[in-house]
């Protein structure tokens, strides 16, 4: 194999350069030519493709974003899509890809290599951290990080005026960036979609801190839960200032996707582009890279997405016993 791309799809994650950098640096000093496909499955389409040296790459590793962009694709979902992908990769002669994304990206790289015999490895970048396979996914623990900035602030004024805060996080289908904000920045209670939310259980608790001389409580919701068909922590707020409770909404947002990457990011998005390569030049494909154990292993990448990848209940169940 003498010719290879990568590119970044989905939603953005930081640590995404990284991956990237680490793809370029380790594909060159095996003497291969790198290209990257900008903007996703859409740059593969419309043949945004160029060439990528180490110096390319150079000063990346701390951006937080993708040099290379990223773009949902309507038109890769359909077939005829696919095959002008496909054809584009052929006409500059790049022979497999290393694709950094989510689940829906990697059924993307999934299809290529089914219908049209272009090998694919791809690497975890997502914040949510919802991919089975991987401890880790490119992006959760600078997302978690930012999110636990906020809640610091946050926790300063909910004690100032005696408030009760609801702290909104991302994960639309996932409570791992909840969880683990929960639990960094020492919630009372967090709500995640993997669970129907016990509200008579988080007021009572909300209620009993006051009485016991608190002077704030502190709630996590990741987007996704819903509550009476309302998503989110505007829905917890609604009921809680029905019974009584003075309390706030705050909305972290897509803050958690920018900025520079932790130490933690940078490290596992370098070892898994590293690895996708070599694996990619051993002749693997259909792969997922991710980090068990600290260490890089390949499964599937079916596997990566059929899966459910659960929330640590140990953890839930010691968040919501712990509350005073």
């Amino acid at each position: 194999m003498q010719r290879i791309g990568v590119m970044t799809s989905g939603g953005d994650a930081p640590g995404m350069n990284a991956n990237v950098r680490a793809v370029v640096r380790t594909g060159v000093s095996r003497g291969v030519q790198v290209f990257g496909i900008r903007d996703g499955f859409a740059g593969l389409i419309s043949d945004e493709i160029i060439p990528m040296t180490s110096p390319s790459v150079g000063g990346i590793i701390g951006k937080g974003g993708t040099i290379l962009g990223t773009a949902r694709c309507e038109e890769f979902r359909d077939p005829a899509g696919r095959a002008k992908a496909a054809q584009t990769l052929r006409k500059h002669g790049i022979e497999g890809i290393v694709v950094c994304g989510g689940d829906g990206s990697f059924r993307g790289a999934h299809l290529l290599w089914k219908e049209h015999d272009i090998p694919v490895i791809c690497t975890p970048g997502t914040i949510d951290n919802d991919l089975a396979g991987t401890d880790y996914t490119i992006g959760f623990d600078t997302a978690v990080n930012t999110a636990l900035e906020a809640i610091d602030r946050i926790r300063d004024t909910a004690e100032a005026h005696r408030r009760t805060f609801i702290v909104e996080v991302m994960g639309r289908h996932s409570g791992f960036i909840a969880l683990a904000t929960g639990i960094g920045g020492g919630a009372d209670a967090v709500l995640v979609p993997e669970i129907p939310p016990d509200i008579p259980r988080i007021i009572s608790m909300v209620e009993r801190r006051f009485a016991a001389g608190k002077r704030f409580s502190l709630i996590v919701v990741a987007e996704g839960v819903v509550i009476d068909d309302f998503p989110g922590a505007g829905s917890v707020a609604h009921i809680l200032k029905k019974h009584g409770l003075d309390c706030r909404v705050s909305i972290i947002g897509h803050q958690q996707r920018g900025g520079a990457p932790t130490a933690l990011d940078r490290e596992f998005a370098s070892l898994l582009g590293k690895e996708a390569v070599e694996e990619l030049l051993r002749g693997g494909t259909d792969k997922m890279a991710g980090i068990v154990g600290k260490r890089v292993e390949f499964c599937d990448l079916e596997y990566s997405w059929r899966e459910k990848k659960p929330i640590d209940m140990e953890v839930y169940r010691f968040i919501s016993g712990a509350a005073i």
